[in-house]
This record gives structure tokens, C-alpha cells and sequence, in this order.
């Protein structure tokens, strides 16, 4: 039996692989992708050349074109979240409201580089639901869920006496994320992105100016 004994120290031990790891990197290929190039040339073969990988490697990881999108837009709305945890905790342990939709409404709009990237990402995601029925209730229920949260925080902020109670949420709620609509007039260069921020400025002071009661009232 001994001549089948190895020694542990001059044994290689198999290679670890990071298969979220290997995912994401897929998912960041698919974004250059459609920033570069549009979602025409979106193809399982572009995107395992642009990851640097074949495409009996990239189908280890995705067995279709929309296992693959739906992966990397999800994978986007989180870089969005983890994007707006952060520029909340620099606001502080009870920021202001207003600053919270500020900084959410921002993060929506292509404004730097990760946001152009999920920008583009989501308009692509758009398109393909509209033909596509599984990838269409994917993205509706994202879609469902982020204006939820932004709801949650317009009658929080009605409850608190930031916003005048007459206001109706669920309308506002409607109105906010109709600021989202600057995205194709930034992309396109009908607009500056500062002209965006300060029309979103315009309406968030208009939305958390709370008329004063007069003596008597």
C-alpha cells in the first residue's frame, strides 16, 4: 500500500473557482457590450470574446442569451443600490428625505460611468421584455418594487411634516421618477447633466415646501 502514499506538502490542490465571481465578470462584459456597440450586436459569442473566454465556457455559466441578460440586470440594480447605500451613509444617520430622493433620483440617471453602463443596461433589458413575456414580468416586478420604495418614502416623509399632507403619494410618486425620463435627453445631448440636476433641484424644493399656517388657522 505504500507505493499509492503522496506526500500532502508536494500535493496541488485543485484550483478554487469563483463562479459568482466568473458571472459577474461576464455580466460587466455584457454592459461594455451595449455601451460600445448597442443591443444589436448583444450575442452570446460577442460577449464571451469581450470577457475573454469561448462560448462553451460562457454557456457553463448561462445556457441563454436572456439567462445571461437577466443576470446582468440584476447584477446592475444591485451596483445601483449598493451605489445609494453609500451616498447615504455619507449623509448621515437620519438624513433628510429630500436628500434621500435627491441622491436616488441621481443614481437613476446616467451621470458617471457605472450609471451610463447600468443606464444602458436597463434600456436594453426594456427592449428585450417587450418580446420576451418571462423577462417582461422579471423586469416589471423590479420595477414594481423600486417605485414601492420610493413611495415608502414620500409618506414617510407626508407623515413627518416634510411634504404638505394635501399631496397625494402616490401621484408624487409618479412624478419622481418621471425626473428618470432625463436619461435619453442626457445620452443624446439635448441637455447637460447639470440642467437635469437642477430641474430635479426645482421640483424636490416645489415638493418639500410645506405652506405655513397663518395665526388663527
Amino acid at each position: 500500500m505504500e507505493r499509492f502514499s503522496v506526500r500532502r506538502e508536494g500535493l496541488a490542490m485543485p484550483k478554487q473557482v469563483d463562479h459568482r465571481g466568473r458571472r459577474e465578470a461576464i455580466a460587466r462584459a455584457l454592459w461594455r457590450v451595449v455601451e460600445r456597440r448597442g443591443v444589436t450586436q448583444l450575442t452570446m459569442r460577442v460577449v464571451a470574446r469581450e470577457a475573454g473566454m469561448s462560448l462553451g465556457q460562457l454557456q457553463h455559466y448561462f445556457a441563454s442569451r436572456t439567462a445571461m441578460l437577466s443576470f446582468a440586470m440584476d447584477f446592475a440594480s444591485e451596483q445601483t443600490s449598493a451605489r445609494v447605500q453609500q451616498g447615504l451613509e455619507k449623509l448621515g444617520d437620519r438624513p433628510h428625505p429630500r436628500d434621500v430622493l435627491r441622491l436616488t433620483l441621481a443614481e437613476m440617471l446616467p451621470l458617471h460611468a457605472d450609471a451610463r453602463a447600468t443606464s444602458r443596461m436597463s434600456a436594453a433589458y426594456v427592449l428585450e421584455a417587450l418580446h420576451d413575456r418571462a423577462v417582461h414580468e422579471q423586469a416589471r416586478r423590479g420595477l414594481v418594487q423600486g417605485r414601492s420604495l420610493v413611495e415608502q418614502l414620500v409618506r414617510q416623509a407626508i407623515v413627518d411634516g416634510h411634504i404638505d399632507s394635501g399631496r397625494d403619494p402616490a401621484t408624487e410618486t409618479n412624478l419622481l421618477l418621471a425626473l428618470t425620463g432625463f436619461t435619453s435627453l442626457i445620452e443624446l445631448d439635448v441637455i447637460e447633466p447639470e440642467d437635469a440636476l437642477a430641474a430635479i433641484d426645482v421640483h424636490l424644493d416645489r415638493l418639500f415646501s410645506v405652506p405655513q399656517l397663518r395665526k388663527g388657522e
